[in-house]
């Protein structure tokens, strides 16, 4: 290797353990103390860095927390590309999802040590919430243009793209949601299943009419 290419590569490898060291210690903060309960100077420190430092790689400690979810769009959006071209854009995503679920190097969320105990917090904690919300509109951007990309189509022209992301996106959503709230760390590949099961057969069958229906009809009834 050229000795002029070694300073950078060196560079970049003690910056990604920085960045890695920081997530971390704001990870384990926020599940021993709860978010509101720390601060960025304690992770700061419990890093081993300086306040300054900290901001060259996080806006906030809600970005620091959440840090190591931001790989598992890419990791879904890599899946979602390596599909076979002739697969239907739904089921596509849905494979690609679910090819991150079974793969152990993917590290998926069911697999990762504590990142439930992480998403329960994020459900219970409005700015973490948020800040977790513009981690998946980003890859949810990434495959919108994918699945554009798969159908030959502009995106800003041509709405499947958007709308088979937006469906696929909310099936995972509701199946994380569930699993959460459901308190089964090893239940979200099944929840997955059910979630994009439901998408795809049963909310599109005519559902029968139900008392609500019934009375409103009764009402509507002459005397």
């Amino acid at each position: 290797m050229n000795p002029e290419q070694k300073t950078p590569d060196r560079r970049s490898r003690k910056a990604r353990r920085t960045r890695d060291t920081l997530a971390q210690a704001a990870f384990e903060l926020v599940l021993e103390r709860g978010l509101k309960n720390v601060t960025v100077e304690e992770i700061a420190e419990r890093a081993d860095v300086d306040r300054r430092t900290f901001s060259r790689y996080f806006t906030s400690k809600e970005a620091a927390v959440l840090d190591s979810l931001r790989g598992d769009g890419d990791r879904i959006n890599d899946a979602l590309r390596a599909r076979p071209a002739d697969e239907p854009p739904l089921t596509a995503y849905r494979r690609a999802v679910v090819a991150w679920l079974d793969d152990p190097a993917a590290q998926a969320w069911h697999r990762r040590s504590r990142i439930f105990d992480l998403l329960v917090v994020a459900e219970e904690e409005p700015t973490l919430y948020a800040a977790f919300h513009h981690i998946r509109v980003d890859a949810q951007e990434d495959s919108v243009a994918i699945i554009a990309d798969r159908l030959g189509v502009d995106p800003r022209l041509d709405l499947r793209p958007a709308v088979t992301v937006a469906a696929g996106a909310g099936a995972l959503l509701a199946a994380q949601a569930t699993w959460v709230r459901g308190g089964r760390p090893d239940a979200l590949p099944q929840l997955v299943e059910q979630a994009f099961d439901a998408l795809s057969g049963q909310l599109l069958a005519q559902l029968p009419a139900g008392p609500t229906q019934h009375s409103t009809t009764e009402g509507n009834a002459p005397s």
